[in-house]
């Protein structure tokens, strides 16, 4: 349904796109980006006698990030849907942008000792509480305001978001790395691709604040969501939810392994820094073609040709161009195989958001699409980067990173040959025949 956008004629479903994902868009660049410098920052504010120590105190950071995700789905998706997409969005942002801000400007450990460290983890703290309340409500903002026959691809900007996140993060990266040296880079120019993030944030605001709402207002449809609590409508759809979760799970380990490439090609493979950034760079650019190209064939083809035949080819995939990495480290191998990866592992997941968010009612869509969201994400995707560089370590092989990819792509694939079929044109298509009386032929 598109209220807001039929009370409010001059407002377009592409502006009113355009301004739900941008801000959607700087929120997870500012998360992100922390990924990218995690080697960096964990020498600024969490020194310790070896490069490994270091490294996992940073990325335990970046994990936190992931702890407080499920509470801020919790509330802030609920907040959507009892009080309106619109402030929940602008809520989350304004969290955002003091976390981040607070991360570039704080003090390294050597100027202020334990407290700087302590001042980074609450602030990765209240970032993940403000990314564990945006996806659900953007998501469900973006299905509301689209047309039936165009819902997928609208949804798809919200996985596009987060690829061209990634991919700025990654260019901004690259270019600090390019133009720096590395003791400039270390000593403050990490700090410049965060405050880039937050310079960004007031547009973004000034852009949602003008957004109009498409939750139901006024006494009608508070009564409504009153009635039903959202756990007793989230218990009717407990299967939908299960297996959400499991493809949720599979997306955010491959997304997460993959933001991870930075490093793993500096620490592992032991590339240049800047062939490192590029590989990010190129990878999370195809990811944006791969977003788009899966909400268009979504709702072209229906939603579970697009879940399904993607994912089989990306589970064949994996382990050859991992094998191939890690043989032949090189511009090459790194940019065309990580490409490769990044854009054909794209498509399943925005047929599925639309998927999921289709198939849940109104009244729960915003709280359960962010809830379950962010418990994958924080199980998951707070783990991954851990869990890599755990193995890595454990094992010597490079391949390691491969192995758990193909773990998690079996788990999404099973998940998505269970999904239902949502596609309004393939759901019509499946309806049985109508007599003209209006009963069921």
């Amino acid at each position: 349904m598109s209220i807001g956008i039929e009370e409010n004629k001059g407002f377009s479903v592409k502006r009113a796109a355009f301004a739900a994902t941008i801000g959607n868009m700087l929120e997870f660049y500012d998360f992100i980006t922390y990924s990218f410098f995690a080697i960096q920052i964990g020498h600024t504010f969490f020194p310790t006698q070896g490069e490994y120590g270091s490294l996992m105190l940073s990325l335990a950071t970046f994990g936190a990030g992931f702890i407080t995700r499920p509470i801020g789905g919790i509330v802030l998706g609920i907040y959507s849907d009892r009080v309106g997409r619109r402030p929940a969005m602008l809520l989350s942002f304004a969290l955002m942008g003091s976390a981040i801000l607070a991360i570039s400007i704080t003090p390294s450990y050597n100027a202020i000792g334990l407290a700087a460290p302590i001042i980074v983890v609450v602030a990765r703290l209240m970032q993940g509480f403000a990314l564990g309340g945006e996806v659900g409500p953007t998501t469900a903002y973006l299905l509301e305001i689209a047309p039936p026959e165009r819902r997928a691809l609208v949804v798809s900007w919200q996985p596009t978001s987060q690829q061209i996140a990634a991919t700025t993060g990654a260019l901004v990266g690259f270019i600090l790395s390019r133009t720096m040296t590395p003791e400039a880079l270390q000593s403050y120019g990490w700090r410049l691709a965060f405050l880039i993030g937050a310079i960004c944030l007031p547009f973004g605001l000034w852009m949602r604040r003008t957004l109009p709402e498409t939750v139901p207002q006024g006494e009608s449809g508070a009564r409504r969501i009153e009635r039903s609590s959202h756990l007793a409508l989230a218990r009717r759809h407990i299967r939908l939810i299960a297996l959400a979760l499991m493809i949720l799970a599979s997306g955010t380990i491959s997304t997460y392994v993959t933001q991870y490439m930075t490093t793993y090609a500096q620490n592992t493979l032991h590339v240049a820094p800047s062939l490192a950034f590029a590989t990010s760079l190129v990878s999370n650019g195809l990811g944006i073609a791969g977003a788009l190209l899966g909400g268009w064939l979504a709702d072209l083809l229906g939603r579970k040709p697009v879940m399904i035949y993607p994912q089989l080819v990306t589970l064949a995939l994996t382990y050859p161009i991992f094998l191939w990495i890690a043989g032949a480290p090189g511009a090459w191998s790194l940019l065309f195989g990580f490409g490769v990866l990044s854009l054909i592992g794209s498509l399943p997941f925005t047929a599925f958001y639309a998927t999921f968010t289709e198939a849940l009612p109104q009244q729960i869509r915003g709280g359960v699409f962010a809830t379950v969201y962010a418990v994958a994400i924080a199980s998951f995707g707070g783990t991954a980067q851990l869990v890599v560089t755990w193995l890595l370590h454990i094992s010597g092989d490079p391949l390691a990173p491969a192995w758990y990819l193909l773990l998690a792509a079996v788990v999404g694939l099973l998940a998505m040959s269970l999904m239902p079929e949502t596609a309004p044109v393939k759901v019509q298509a499946a309806a049985p025949p109508r007599s003209p009386g209006g009963a069921n032929a």
